[in-house]
């Protein structure tokens, strides 16, 4: 049985945000060099920053978070990176659900949680530019603890390079925590990011876990944030190399097309937008993932 971890917690709170501040900092720095092709003659984007509320089920506070999400900028059309920390106690459907997939017993005499973790979801105005997703978090219960999380590249127009260039450094992030953490990963991203209904993956892949106890915290904690590091240099090349090209109506309807496929995932399978509309977290940073305009044929 784990202990309160109050240390352990602030920690990963703390890491959570300062890493969403360097993300933010450098997606705005994107908007401020785009001085050229589609989009450069628009303001540059900012982020719009709000706090978020979870309210328990008596009406008391429950924690909270920031949702930043800019709209309309020269790079990105729609990008929110949401940070989170909340507690109180499990509903009974989420403790249901929470026993049931995790093995977690006593859950229903003690259904006390924590969880904080960054959220990050960008489509792009430009269709040759990869949309991307990006999460990880830290999960508390007085029973157990873990990590998960991990991102995954999701272009409508896919190159090979930009796919290699992406698994490389997440594969050179991981590689120093265990050469059979990468492939492993890699595979669970392939299973997890995957649509039955359409029989097709979500995107070109990347890296995913859930459910990280190793039974040595600061071990996982470091390889939650090397995830958390590999998102900046995976994917920040990718959109400097492909926001300046050009495209037509045909481009930009079969960028519509694949974030309606984007969009079904996340409201049908997703794990954390369901947990997070079953916990009562802001329903607006919940849904953020989903695109500004998409379409189906």
């Amino acid at each position: 049985m784990s202990t309160d971890m109050i240390d352990e917690k602030a920690r990963a709170a703390a890491w959570f945000k300062s890493l969403r501040d360097s993300i933010v900092a450098a997606f705005e720095g994107l908007e401020d060099s785009h001085d050229t092709g589609p989009f450069s003659d628009q303001p540059a984007g900012r982020f719009d920053v709000s706090e978020t509320k979870r309210t328990a089920e008596d009406g008391s506070d429950a924690g909270g978070g920031l949702m930043s999400v800019m709209r309309g900028g020269r790079v990105f059309e729609k990008v929110g990176v949401n940070i989170s920390e909340v507690y109180g106690t499990l509903g009974e459907r989420a403790q249901h659900a929470m026993a049931a997939r995790k093995g977690i017993p006593g859950m229903k005499d003690d259904p006390r949680f924590w969880a904080s973790g960054i959220s990050l979801v960008a489509h792009m105005q430009n269709p040759h530019v990869p949309a991307v997703h990006m999460n990880t978090r830290m999960f508390w219960t007085p029973h157990a603890w873990w990590f998960g999380g991990g991102s995954d590249l999701n272009p409508c127009l896919e190159y090979d390079e930009d796919t290699a260039h992406f698994h490389h450094v997440q594969k050179r992030h991981l590689d120093p925590h265990g050469e059979d953490l990468y492939p492993r990963l890699k595979e669970w991203a392939d299973d997890y990011f995957y649509i039955p209904h359409r029989k097709r993956a979500r995107g070109v892949g990347g890296i995913f876990m859930d459910d990280r106890n190793s039974g040595d915290w600061e071990a996982d904690f470091a390889l939650t944030q090397d995830i958390g590091r590999a998102f900046l240099p995976a994917y920040l090349p990718l959109v400097e190399q492909r926001r300046t090209l050009a495209f037509g109506a045909a481009e930009k309807d079969a960028q519509l097309v694949h974030r309606g496929l984007y969009a079904e995932y996340n409201l049908v399978y997703d794990r954390g937008t369901k947990f997070g509309l079953e916990t009562g977290h802001d329903a607006n940073a919940v849904l953020m993932s989903l695109p500004p305009l998409a379409k189906w044929i």
